[in-house]
């Protein structure tokens, strides 16, 4: 089975090391890494051209100008051979050496379309220090009414079903990840397993976790997206995930 690895990069030289590493590390070897560069101007594109060597033909990359994070992401899926798709973000990196051959294996015995695991929130400046762990273990589909969905980062899906149901909703600046994740679990209803298993060290200081301008942002997208699906919620509904989110933090 052969698992397509995306990044998106945009002046990303700060953290794209750790990213690249974890992915030379893993012990499957049966993947495809795309980088999506959005022209950075820093030294993103030198540290992506002095690592392609080390995959061994396995990397491909393009730099050219987009629409924000979710139309990258987009066009790494149109570049995409794999079985499986999924997305490593550049200021994240793989927990440990043994992430791909976990999902490969979890895509073994009944059919399922999709996996998801666990990931955990490291303080940005001092990558021992998990200041957040959340579990997908507990998401049920109904829980997205308020607006819960498993990590996405963990979140490893056949590129069929991307071919059949679409990829990122490229309307919504900071929630395209929950609109693409509703439609696929919540509406179409793909069958997933859940793996028992810390997948992805993400730092915290993601566009999705600043400030009060980005909760706001969710909040308007969440409903939006709601009510183009036809899912019954209200901002009430949506807000009780911040409450379940405090038991997360360490």
């Amino acid at each position: 089975m052969k698992i397509s690895i995306i990044t998106a990069t945009y002046n990303s030289e700060r953290t794209l090391r750790d990213t690249m590493e974890s992915v030379l590390r893993q012990t499957y070897h049966d993947y495809e890494y795309i980088i999506v560069d959005g022209v950075s101007k820093d030294g993103t594109l030198d540290i992506i051209r002095e690592y392609e060597p080390r995959f061994d033909g396995r990397m491909r990359y393009v730099s050219e100008p987009d629409h924000g994070i979710y139309d990258a992401m987009n066009k790494g899926f149109a570049m995409a051979t794999g079985d499986v798709v999924g997305i490593l973000n550049s200021d994240d990196f793989y927990t440990s050496d043994d992430v791909l051959q976990s999902v490969a294996d979890s895509f073994g015995g009944e059919y399922v379309d999709a996996v998801y695991a666990d990931v955990h929130y490291v303080s940005y400046e001092d990558l021992s220090r998990c200041v957040r762990y959340y579990s997908s273990g507990v998401f049920r589909r109904w829980m997205m009414r308020f607006g819960m969905m498993p990590a996405h980062p963990s979140f490893y899906c056949r590129r069929a079903v991307y071919t059949q149901y679409g990829t990122f909703d490229t309307t919504y600046r900071i929630a395209a990840d929950f609109e693409i994740m509703l439609r696929l679990l919540f509406i179409h209803r793909i069958r997933t397993r859940y793996v028992k298993k810390d997948f992805v060290t993400m730092r915290l200081g993601g566009a999705s976790t600043t400030g009060y301008g980005s909760w706001s942002l969710i909040m308007k997208e969440h409903l939006q997206i709601m009510k183009k699906h036809g899912v019954v919620t209200n901002r009430f509904l949506l807000s009780l995930r911040y409450i379940y989110k405090l038991f997360e933090y360490l």
